[in-house]
């Protein structure tokens, strides 16, 4: 049984279903300030590199969000890279940041 609220396990959700349908290193998701959900992966293009923290904070701001409440990282990766929590605390200062393994399981919150 999770330790986290449902809408915290939604965002690991779709992170995680991101991360597996584009088989990417990563997949994100964020819960804006109005309970819309954005979901993205990592970007990794001759001339764009995000990572997929960095897409779904981006996908929130271009569609008007003005906060955040919660975003999660689905990842191998052993921390979250600084610069993705950075733009999530760009936007909202403080937001808890999730990670999660490819099982989906919560492994800490930055």
């Amino acid at each position: 049984m999770s330790d986290l609220a449902a809408e915290d396990q939604k965002l690991i959700t779709l992170a995680r279903a991101s991360r597996a349908r584009t088989g990417t290193a990563e997949g994100a998701a964020v819960r804006d300030t109005d309970g819309r959900t954005y979901a993205a992966t990592t970007v990794a293009l001759p001339s764009l590199k995000l990572t997929a923290l960095q897409a779904a904070v981006a996908a929130a701001v271009s569609s008007g969000a003005e906060g955040l409440e919660a975003a999660a990282v689905v990842t191998d990766a052993d921390a979250l890279d600084g610069d993705s929590v950075s733009a999530a605390h760009d936007l909202t200062p403080g937001i808890p940041v999730l990670r999660a393994d490819a099982s989906g399981t919560h492994v800490d919150t930055v």
